[in-house]
């Protein structure tokens, strides 16, 4: 077991990470938003709240208006413990600048396939 010290020094403080600081431009965005999606596959809570991070990173005020919803309503939506309809999803995707787009998910098999004989 290591002896280092593992004590903060007295004043010492960290501050929360805030990804929102660095999502400035659409490929960060989708890059971002990638990561999400392959890293939290099918979890609903935390692909809405990194929505939410996107729209407080491209400003709140801005996206509220351009989905047609009220500042409040997004951030609720987007909490992470709302549950926002589809539609508003793909509003909020528009809106930072990003489409949704389908993809094939690779089939995992078990044990190939028998050859038909012929």
């Amino acid at each position: 077991m290591s002896k280092a010290n593992t004590e903060m020094p007295d004043g010492a403080a960290l501050s929360p990470f805030d990804a929102a600081k660095y999502l400035r431009t659409p490929e960060e965005i989708a890059t971002f938003l990638e990561a999400i999606f392959e890293d939290y596959d099918g979890d609903t809570r935390v692909i809405v709240k990194a929505l939410g991070v996107v729209a407080k990173a491209q400003g709140m005020p801005n996206v509220a208006k351009a989905t047609g919803m009220s500042r409040e309503g997004l951030y609720q939506a987007l909490s992470g413990k709302g549950n926002p309809s589809f539609d508003t999803m793909l509003k909020v995707m528009s809106a930072v600048g990003v489409v949704l787009r389908p993809a094939a998910k690779p089939v995992k098999r078990t044990k190939p396939r028998a050859k038909k004989a012929a």
